[in-house]
């Protein structure tokens, strides 16, 4: 299965002024794989090495000259690693932390090597004082789980999805590849983007045993919490996690996570999950202007989680020979996985090389009702998003909202066939709106800023 930041990877390689490479990203969102299929596409030959698996190997890299390094690696391991030719990986490297100060040294003095290192848990270790990282000498990927293209390229849906690629606003929708892609669509939301549900989606279609993977995958994600001794209670980081599945779509409050959880310890909870890439938060924005982050209220965040495959081990969404009817679920089950699911490819629309991606929300404040579920930041617009589980929801927090920030262009993801729309009528306090709404499939919001530039 090919990932879209393979081009990243290969750009990097390519690169006249390549740096040491570090790959964030939570377990098993496809990191290793990754810089394997790297190493294989681009011919090179593949020197790995995992500080959890093997944490002494950290002493090989305690002097200032790389070559030396090298040169006791090639010993340890009865191979030559020659620059130009070999990749060096470092996997797991938060086990073995001494090493991340000397990837400044391949830096400065043997560019020719392509180095990478990763870690499933490496926030933890960036996030200690003791820990160096050598800044400026180093760059940064940051990855996710499979998106909504990925999925279809798994599946082998290249013809669908350059079909959904050549949409272009105010043109004609084809009724064909509407119907494929929202059932494709719906299937995605069943399976989440972990590469090894995908895997398996792919190659044998069971229900059944992609459910079964993601209550593996949930299993494994806790017993980390092991790891993060010291830290927290992991009876506490449990009842945080699945307080974040039951409040998907609403502001988290950490008061409310469960009986015998404190407020204070909720917070460092969340805090921590955060660090080990299981949740993400959504933070409030006043949406005045640029930055999005300049104007954000601590006090007020939504949670997402990782993948939306984490939400139906967490929630208990039921499969058998095949997944439930998506209008057989709760109302309240499918919003909580569209605002799930909706996030998680914005988070992939918000990418930057070497920057992680940040999600905004706006809601009114002093008690009043009134929400938008996601703002984006589109080069210099700031374009509001609203989620439907449907086809059909009212938009009168949205009128408001544009009549309130002057704005001229909104989205709205839901269940129709994507178009262009004027909307030009009176908010609830009689105020005159006009502005064009770009309505979109969920299926298609990862063109989002593709389709807001054309406009």
């Amino acid at each position: 299965m090919k990932r879209s930041s393979s081009i990243e990877l290969a750009r990097w390689l390519g690169s006249e002024d390549r740096k040491p490479l570090i790959v964030r990203g939570a377990r098993q969102v496809g990191k290793t794989w990754l810089v394997r299929d790297l190493a294989d596409t681009a011919g090179l030959d593949l020197v790995e090495m995992n500080f959890e698996q093997n944490p002494l190997a950290a002493r090989w890299f305690r002097s200032n000259d790389p070559r030396r390094i090298l040169g006791e690696l090639s010993l340890a391991l009865g191979r030559d690693i020659v620059p130009g030719k070999s990749l060096l990986f470092l996997d797991e490297i938060q086990a073995g932390r001494s090493v991340l100060p000397t990837l400044r040294w391949f830096a400065e003095r043997l560019p020719g090597l392509a180095v990478v290192a990763a870690g499933s848990l490496l926030d933890f270790a960036l996030a200690e004082s003791a820990t160096r990282v050598p800044v400026g000498r180093v760059s940064y990927l940051y990855l996710e789980p499979m998106s909504f293209p990925e999925f279809l390229r798994a599946h082998g849906q290249d013809r669908l999805l350059k079909k959904l690629a050549a949409w272009t606003p105010g043109g004609e929708a084809s009724p064909a590849a509407h119907e494929a892609a929202s059932i494709w669509f719906e299937r995605f939301v069943m399976v989440g983007g972990m590469p090894a549900v995908v895997a398996a989606d792919v190659s044998r279609g069971d229900p059944r045993e992609c459910r079964r993977l993601q209550y593996d995958l949930m299993t494994a994600f806790r017993d980390d919490f092991a790891k993060y001794a010291g830290r927290m209670d992991t009876l506490i980081l449990d009842q945080v996690l699945l307080a974040v599945a039951s409040m998907l779509g609403r502001k988290f409050v950490a008061a409310r996570v469960g009986e015998g959880v404190k407020q204070h310890q909720a917070s460092r909870a969340l805090e921590l999950l955060c660090q080990a890439r299981l949740c993400h938060r959504v933070l409030h924005s006043a949406a005045n202007g640029f930055p999005l982050g300049g104007e954000v209220n601590p006090r007020r965040r939504k949670v997402l989680m990782l993948d939306v495959g984490m939400s139906h081990a967490l929630l208990g969404t039921p499969a058998g020979t095949t997944f439930p009817p998506w209008t057989s679920l709760a109302p309240q089950v499918r919003g909580q996985l569209i605002e799930q699911v909706g996030g998680q490819q914005l988070r992939l629309v918000q990418a930057r090389p070497g920057h992680e991606p940040s999600l905004f929300y706006w809601q009114r404040e002093g008690g009043r009702a009134g929400e938008i579920d996601f703002v984006l930041q589109c080069g210099t617009r700031i374009v509001p998003v609203e989620l439907k589980a449907g086809a059909s929801g009212a938009m009168k927090s949205l009128h408001q909202f544009m009549f309130d920030k002057g704005l001229d262009l909104a989205v709205r993801l839901d269940a129709n066939p994507p178009s262009l729309q004027l909307i030009d009528l009176a908010t609830t306090k009689g105020q005159k709106v006009s502005y064009r709404l770009l309505n979109l499939p969920h299926y298609l919001s990862w063109r989002i800023e593709e389709l807001l530039e054309q406009l």
